[in-house]
């Protein structure tokens, strides 16, 4: 096979990053020069790769830094609603590159460090991943910040600065091992301590009951850092903040047991403040009642509001004096978006600030926390909602306590009114669950306390109105939204798939970058024999890259003719990559089966860590890999069937595998999966889903057309009926031959022979108590994944397939989803405003 490109090769013959873009090359290399020349201390003159990526990051980072004052400067004249997005998760991934296509540099920099004998996409892999989220919400929230500056947004993303995100995973003799994540290592180049916007936030204490009010006393004070990274909007010279904090011990922290003489114990101590934010939580769509965790919630939310008041009350650039006194303009100036159930105490910490700082009475003080407040939901697992113990809370927060069962009062007082002697609706809607112990519903704090509550694709939003937040829909249904979720085009395009962004480009120009439904203009080009070719082409080229990726990180030779079927995202049994294994075990046993037969090759690539804790999905990583054993030492099945576990799925290593992938798996049983993002990424780059009408798959199929997709299993509707009648694994084991032999083959050691019993639970999870009713679909899939070999031998109507779904992802552009918020929730216009540049005179 010919060698694929390298990009720099590819960079070299481009059009859409604009060769305009190439600027001052000189004057980046004399910047890079003067960089490295710091970094390097007097006693080593031999720079490492490291230093050469150090250098290059702070060079480009001099070009943010205008921008950003600019930017802010800019706001404080205008004066605009601004926008605060709190999320306990912001899965950034790499900042080098994503910076220099926002900022029209890559070309130059692309040149500068070729001609200094250099390689842009080697210093782009020394990066570390900012892993600071575990999944879908928090890859989410870094494509909003993206799309809040591109769209000229006043925006702001709030959240925490763990010392160690997302574990690193390492799979050992077929098991997940996690490490610790040390990103901060070598340092980060995109952050800049602010010291001088430290704040405190207290804990513990008591509440007195005083002549002006009930007072917060006796409290324990943590010290919270911020720390801000410059988020670029895409070419508009926007450069909004991303403000993580990061917990301080104050100076005084435990020194009265300096007075018994421990001193060196009261400095230890410190630690037990600043373990705050240490570690990110690793769970995805699970709670963990843990103290450390609620600490860590209300440490952002008590940090960020004193922060939002503060820019409130001076707005004038640089002035620190209070302006505003009244706060009746508070939510024509300040929105906050809750992104999911963790930022909730942010409800009673602002009326907390509002009641006993402010000195407002309740009703003032609710009406403005509710119109400033807006409420996502991200998932309707019952395991994943968050309840808070009450003693938990009574000790580390107590007068947000009292805050808490006055709303609860008020709100259910309300309720008794409407309805009167409706019991059951009392208990059901109350803020607090009777039991022991005693708990905080936060899903329902939220959606009392916010004017705004949205799902995040049409079918959860109707789920979510229809039976977790019900009754709260009947009493205000106008409060209830959908909002689809939606990837930025700038890095899950432009910049993870340079190669199809260019032919694109070529066909319809760049606008698509920043107005994505642009790209149904290719509906026009679908007839087009060179694009067809030029499309194919791309796809072969991205896939001869990561097989040439695969065999150096993994030893495994890999058919790069073969589908190349990808399914990656967190291990999770409601996720179902089991239902994928049977697949995998059934091709397996066909091809043993006929040996002769001619079967369309297939490489099975699945990856995605599981939560520490999580036995089950443990179990799956250890299933999958044994599987991967025997299907890939078998001289039979030779290169017709070859299954990888990926190991230590991140961004970094989507942005490989995304462009590269034919087949995208979106199996979740309906109902189960909020929306999804991934599998808007796979469809933007050029591969076919194969999903259940679940999630934002069911929109996918809308805007495509379900003919061009790969749709199987159950409906909602379907999986509701059976819940009603009862599901029977056994009736499905007993009627299907091939999916008994699979199972049989599990538990009976045969992918295990050391240990026959290993996949003991597994089996027993599938054939007694699944909630996720990965039989009742085995069929329906194995046959949609007939229909996707017989599609992949004919090449043609393949690609003419792929290029409808790319003309159909408009949609899902987090733009689009950001402008929608903006309208019909925060109130505000986007703006295509461009600020402008730091060596342009403002007007």
């Amino acid at each position: 096979m010919s060698k694929p490109l390298t990009d720099h090769e590819k960079r070299k013959q481009i059009s859409v990053r604009g060769i305009a873009g190439l600027g001052d090359v000189a004057e980046i290399k004399k910047s890079f020069n003067r960089h490295l020349h710091f970094t390097l201390v007097k006693d080593r003159n031999v720079a490492t790769p490291r230093d050469y990526y150090f250098a290059l990051a702070h060079t480009v980072r001099d070009h943010l830094v205008g921008r950003w004052i600019r930017t802010q400067q800019y706001y404080y004249e205008k004066d605009p609603k601004r926008i605060h997005y709190l999320s306990l998760e912001f899965y950034m991934g790499r900042t080098l590159q994503n910076t220099m296509i926002n900022l029209g540099l890559q070309n130059t920099c692309d040149e500068a460090i070729y001609q200094l004998g250099l390689d842009l996409e080697e210093l782009e892999e020394i990066e570390e991943d900012a892993g600071l989220g575990n999944g879908g919400l928090g890859r989410l929230a870094a494509c909003f910040l993206d799309s809040m500056a591109s769209l000229g947004l006043a925006a702001y993303g709030y959240g925490i600065r763990y010392e160690f995100g997302i574990f690193n995973q390492k799979i050992a003799n077929g098991w997940q091992v996690e490490e610790a994540d040390d990103w901060l290592r070598y340092g980060n180049p995109w952050e800049k301590a602010r010291p001088e916007y430290m704040l405190p936030v207290h804990f513990y204490g008591r509440v007195e009951q005083t002549h002006e009010g009930p007072k917060w006393v006796d409290t324990q004070v943590v010290l919270a850092m911020p720390y801000d990274t410059p988020v670029p909007g895409y070419k508009n010279n926007t450069v909004n903040t991303m403000r993580l904090w990061s917990a301080k011990a104050p100076n005084d922290f435990n020194l009265q047991e300096f007075n018994v003489g421990d001193y060196i114990q009261a400095v230890l101590d410190r630690n037990l403040a600043e373990n705050i934010s240490r570690v990110l939580y690793p769970n995805d769509n699970f709670f963990e009642g843990k103290e450390l965790r609620l600490k860590q919630e209300y440490f952002v939310v008590a940090a960020t509001l004193q922060d939002i008041i503060r820019r409130f009350k001076s707005s004038k650039f640089g002035c620190r004096d209070p302006v505003r006194t009244s706060f009746e303009a508070f939510p024509e100036k300040v929105a906050i978006q809750l992104n999911d159930t963790h930022p909730a105490l942010a409800i009673p910490e602002l009326m907390r600030i509002m009641l006993d700082i402010e000195q407002l009475d309740w009703e003032k003080a609710w009406e403005i926390t509710t119109k400033t407040c807006a409420y996502t939901n991200h998932t309707v697992l019952p395991e994943a909602l968050e309840r808070w113990p009450v003693y938990m809370f009574e000790r580390l927060l107590p007068r947000h306590l009292q805050i808490v069962y006055e709303i609860n009062q008020r709100h259910l007082d309300r309720i008794a009114a409407l309805y009167p002697d409706d019991h059951d609706r009392l208990r059901r809607m109350s803020l607090i669950e009777e039991g022991d112990p005693k708990r905080i519903n936060m899903a329902h704090l939220c959606v009392v306390g916010s004017h705004a509550v949205n799902g995040v694709a049409r079918i959860h939003s109707d789920i979510v109105k229809t039976t977790v937040f019900k009754d709260f829909c009947d009493l205000e249904p106008e409060k209830f939204q959908n909002k689809t979720n939606g990837i930025t085009p700038r890095r899950w395009l432009l910049l993870c798939n340079p190669g199809l962004a260019d032919i694109i480009a070529e066909k319809i120009g760049e606008e698509f970058l920043t107005d994505l439904f642009q790209l149904r203009k290719l509906l026009d080009f679908i007839d087009d024999e060179m694009f067809i070719r030029d499309v194919a082409k791309v796809k072969q080229e991205n896939k001869q890259k990561f097989a040439a990726y695969l065999e150096d990180e993994y030893k495994v030779k890999i058919n790069p003719e073969s589908i190349f079927d990808i399914h990656v995202k967190r291990i999770h049994e409601y996720k179902r990559q089991l239902l994928n294994c049977l697949h995998v075990i059934t091709s397996y046993n066909r091809i043993k089966k006929e040996p002769n037969k001619k079967f369309v090759p297939r490489t099975v690539i699945i990856g995605g860590k599981a939560a520490p804790g999580y036995h089950m999905a443990k179990m799956i990583i250890k299933l999958i890999t044994a599987v991967g054993e025997v299907v890939n030492h078998d001289p039979v099945v030779g290169d017709r069937l070859k299954v990888i576990f990926l190991e230590n799925y991140r961004v970094s290593l989507a942005e490989k595998v995304i462009p590269a992938a034919d087949l995208s798996e979106q199996i979740s049983t309906a109902g189960t999966e909020a929306s999804g993002t991934g599998n808007m990424k796979f469809m933007l780059n050029g591969a076919l889903t194969i999903g259940t009408m679940d999630g934002a798959n069911v929109e996918m199929a809308e805007e495509a057309g379900e003919e061009n997709l790969f749709i199987f299993g159950m409906r909602v509707e379907d999986v509701e009926a059976m819940d009603k009648k009862g599901y029977n694994a056994k009736e499905y084991y007993d009627r299907l031959p091939e999916l008994k032999q699979a199972m049989d083959q599990i538990s009976t050691g045969f992918f295990s022979p050391q240990e026959p019993e290993l996949f003991k639970d597994i089996v027993n999870m599938l054939m007694n108590h699944d909630r996720f009713k990965v039989f009742a679909d085995y069929e329906s899939y194995i046959s949609s994944q007939e229909k996707v070999n017989e599609l992949y031998r004919n090449p043609k109507e393949w690609t003419k397939k792929v290029i409808r779904n790319i003309a159909a992802s408009g949609k899902f552009s987090s733009d689009r989803t950001i402008t929608e918020y903006a309208r019909e929730i925060w109130g505000v216009e986007p703006s295509d405003v461009k600020i402008p540049a730091p060596n342009e005179p403002l007007e």
